[in-house]
Parts: structure tokens; C-alpha cells; sequence
């Protein structure tokens, strides 16, 4: 196979590459951008995480169930906030639930992991809902999965996926 004509152009290669932001293609995304979009699913992911919490521990579920409830929440509301925005932009259902699934698939499965990891290994889910160590671990395991989330969601938008695909509807 015959390169040379794609390698007989020296300037345009690496200057036009490096101008485009690099091997993404779609230029970097600013970390504010990350931070915002990490905020927004990590507010749905809270709202979720904290009601499934509060009712299994309310109920005296064991902590299987209680975790599955929590995650289960956390996407129902981390995507509902998306597919709202979505909706409100004029997408129709089918639509609005893909681009949903595309933009915060990855950034609520890596809270939850870190959130429940957090949880986990603090004790809390063994804590009351009145016990400080539950609602410490709860909104300590959101601020980590928040700072490890966030450069997770950088690398993605820049690269045109994750949130980066709800962008064209905003």
C-alpha cells in the first residue's frame, strides 16, 4: 500500500491536528464545562441515591436491598433530569431516552460506584438515619465521586461523547 501522498504534506499534518484540539478531534472541554455537567447528573444521582437511602433504611431493609433501591433511584433521577431538559428542547421520547442513555450512562455508574464504595467502607449502611456517620459517608461519597467524575466527564465531552451529545440541545 502506497502512503507517500498522505505523508507529502508536513505543515497541514501536526499544525492542523494540534489546532483541532488534538486526537479527540472536538477540541478539549473546559474543566468548568465538566464540572457543570458533572453537577448536573450528580444532583439527579443525589436526589435518587438519598430517597432509596432514606427509604430502605426507614423500612429497616437489610443492606442489599437497600444499596439496589439507592442505585436504582440514582439513574431513574440522574437520567429524568436529563430527559427533561431534553423533552423541554423539543426531542421526542425515543430520541430524548437515547441521547439520555449516551450522555449519562458513564458518569452515573462511576458516582454510584464511588458513592457506594464510600458507603461501604464507612459503616454507614449500618448507621441510622439520625447517626452523623450516615449522612457523613452519604455526602462525602457524592463530594469524592464529584472530583473523580469530573475529569472522567472532561476527557469524555472533549472527545464528543457523554454530555457532549445533550450540548447540540441546549
Amino acid at each position: 500500500m502506497d502512503h507517500t501522498a498522505h505523508h507529502t504534506t508536513t505543515a497541514h499534518d501536526h499544525a492542523a491536528h494540534q489546532a483541532n484540539g488534538g486526537h479527540g478531534g472536538h477540541g478539549g472541554a473546559s474543566w468548568g464545562t465538566a464540572a457543570k455537567a458533572t453537577l448536573h447528573c450528580l444532583t439527579g444521582c443525589a436526589i435518587g441515591e438519598i430517597l432509596g437511602m432514606v427509604i430502605g433504611t426507614a423500612l429497616l431493609w437489610g443492606n442489599v436491598p437497600t444499596m439496589i433501591l439507592a442505585i436504582t433511584l440514582a439513574f431513574v433521577f440522574g437520567y429524568s433530569f436529563t430527559l427533561f431538559a431534553l423533552r423541554r428542547a423539543g426531542l421526542d421520547f425515543k430520541s430524548a431516552v437515547k441521547v439520555a442513555l449516551a450522555a449519562d450512562t458513564v458518569s452515573i455508574a462511576i458516582m454510584e460506584l464511588v458513592d457506594n464504595g464510600v458507603i461501604a467502607l464507612s459503616g454507614a449502611m449500618d448507621a441510622h438515619l439520625s447517626d452523623a456517620l450516615f449522612w457523613t459517608a452519604l455526602l462525602g461519597g457524592f463530594a469524592v465521586a464529584f472530583v473523580i467524575t469530573t475529569p472522567v466527564n472532561k476527557w469524555m465531552i472533549g472527545r464528543g461523547k457523554g454530555h457532549a451529545v445533550v450540548r447540540a440541545y441546549h
